[in-house]
């Protein structure tokens, strides 16, 4: 049975790296370990090294060991061998293009199928889609497909952000964005708030965290859903 939490954003305002999330992830890395990190978003070019550091310093606090998987020569092995995994945010682009240079989107869609735990944040959470469409990245690289994991049924659009009333600005919203995505494509698109993640159990999706989510289908009114109540039967 495969477990995943998809978390909007590794940090919320006024806590540290993964601080608001680590009494979930403790309970979810129970049997856990060593964590492998996969670095390859790396969130303002910084390097592989002091990102998996960063990762390290924040799951000590619960007693877990990272390690990064740029430290392994085959990164397929590394993957299989896993006892959980955690794919940081970043650059979605680039997050992907490493995944197909390595050959190992299918590996770690099968690993993580299986039943190795999985945590995603920003980045990581959009690949757990069935395309990285609805990331709001610049593409800095061009990967070889925008094609993902498919590890659920719809896309992520993470750190989902409303319209600010009164605000100035004549650019294009969140939602405009993505209607404008389901004018050639079909697949649902779940805007995920800061705070807000999906806990993963088998076919289960529960939204978890304080806030809704917008859920948008193409052709459809946009509808909020709510927290702490699963999700899976709206796609």
């Amino acid at each position: 049975m495969k477990k995943l939490i998809i978390a909007s954003t590794s940090t919320v305002h006024g806590s540290g790296y993964l601080e608001y999330i680590l009494p979930p992830l403790s309970t979810f890395f129970k049997e856990v370990k060593t964590i492998l990190f996969i670095p390859y978003a790396r969130p303002g070019g910084i390097s592989y090294d002091d990102y998996t550091e960063i990762a390290k310093k924040a799951f000590n606090k619960i007693d877990k060991r990272v390690i990064g998987i740029h430290e392994f020569e085959n990164p397929k092995e590394a993957i299989k061998q896993a006892e959980g995994i955690f794919t940081g945010g970043g650059n979605t682009f680039e997050l992907v293009n490493q995944l197909y240079k390595n050959d190992i989107v299918d590996t770690l869609k099968e690993t993580v199928d299986s039943g190795t735990p999985y945590l995603g944040t920003s980045a990581g959470s959009n690949i757990c889609g069935v395309t990285m469409m609805n990331t709001n990245d610049m593409p800095i690289v061009y990967p070889p497909s925008f094609k993902t994991l498919g590890l659920i049924p719809f896309n992520i659009n993470a750190h989902y952000l409303d319209p600010i009333k009164g605000s100035t600005h004549m650019g294009e919203t969140r939602e405009t964005r993505i209607k404008e995505y389901h004018v050639f494509n079909e697949t649902a698109v779940l805007g995920l708030r800061e705070g807000s993640w999906l806990e993963v159990k088998g076919e289960s999706i529960v939204l978890k965290g304080n806030l809704t989510a917008r859920l948008f289908k193409k052709d459809k009114t946009p509808v909020e859903l709510e927290a702490n109540k699963e999700i899976n039967n709206w796609f």
